[in-house]
């Protein structure tokens, strides 16, 4: 059975300066994402549906479909956008002169946080790693901004990772990743003590990785 009664795929690419109608229809989508994120911020993933996303945005249910085939898109989208503004908010804090590493993690600890506090939808679905998409399964997010941190502090300090050390940035990262995830399970601004103990745990395994700043 086609289940229509929820979400789909990700924003298309536009060019706004070529393409009115194209640039219409991505504002179109965005504000589509926007409803979607507060039925999930006030209902929960579980109960995200087209009908719902449809009402909460005033528009058609027709005007869903146009642009997510199913409830599952909806969510793909709204993951892959969180995505995107997590990949941007990173690359932000990394371009910025930071003196040592641990000042540019401590940073990207800050912008972290700062993200879900932000973005009420990212602390349920974040980058979507733990949706169900059967035999489809997304990528966790935890190496893609290894990869990147791994680069930056190549490219900036000359630091070269062995594989000990790859696997210490990863856990640095995925670590942070879970508990800040729990800090603002129940709690909007975050548990402090669970922020801190983040914190704690991603600079020990970056020192390890990166030594002494």
């Amino acid at each position: 059975m086609n289940d229509r009664s929820d979400d789909g795929p990700s924003v298309p690419s536009v060019t706004v300066r070529h393409e009115p109608v194209q640039a219409r229809a991505a504002q179109r989508v965005e504000a589509l994402l926007d409803a979607a994120a507060a039925v999930v911020v006030e209902n929960g993933i579980e109960h995200l549906t087209t009908a719902l996303v449809a009402e909460r945005a005033g528009a058609s249910i027709g005007t869903v479909y146009r642009y997510f085939p199913d409830r599952v898109a909806v969510l793909v989208a709204l993951a892959e956008r969180n995505h995107e503004r997590m990949r941007h908010a990173v690359g932000r804090v990394l371009a910025m002169p930071h003196e040592t590493w641990q000042e540019a993690a401590e940073a990207l600890f800050d912008t972290m946080i700062e993200i879900f506090r932000e973005l009420p939808s990212f602390r349920s679905l974040r980058a979507g790693e733990g949706l169900d998409l059967g035999p489809q399964h997304r990528e966790p997010v935890a190496p893609q901004f290894a990869a990147v941190v791994e680069a930056h502090v190549r490219e900036r300090w000359g630091i070269e990772l062995d594989d000990a050390g790859r696997i210490d940035l990863e856990k640095a990262i995925g670590g942070l990743d879970a508990l800040v995830t729990y800090a603002f399970l129940h709690d909007a601004d975050g548990d402090a003590r669970y922020l801190e103990l983040g914190r704690e745990c991603a600079l020990r395994h970056l020192t390890a990785a990166f030594g002494e700043a």
